[in-house]
């Protein structure tokens, strides 16, 4: 299988939206612009948000497997996909690619 690194491209918040609508908590996303996993078997990294890595799953076990060409040529590498995690405040964007080791 092929290892998939993952790649927080950019991070952001919107702070109108967590006024109108979350609830205050203590603790939020942890990651900074430019960390990187790698993803081993298709398998979640340690200290990867679970959140996060379930709106990632799918693609980075694909990717593993030799698959890729998403949605019919989406990325200009086909062995990659840029990923956003699921919450809609503090979105994240994660860019997916096959690496050679």
């Amino acid at each position: 299988m092929n290892k998939v690194k993952i790649t927080v491209i950019r991070k952001t918040e919107y702070p109108d939206l967590m006024a109108l609508y979350e609830n205050p908590i203590e603790h939020t996303c942890d990651v900074r612009e430019g960390q990187q996993w790698i993803s081993e078997g298709g398998q979640r990294p340690k200290g990867m948000c679970p959140s996060a890595w379930e709106s990632m799953r799918e693609f980075v076990e694909s990717l593993a497997r030799g698959e890729g060409n998403f949605f019919d040529g989406w990325m200009r590498n086909p062995m990659s996909a840029m990923i956003s995690c699921n919450d809609g405040f503090r979105p994240v964007s994660f860019y997916l690619e096959v690496i050679e080791e």
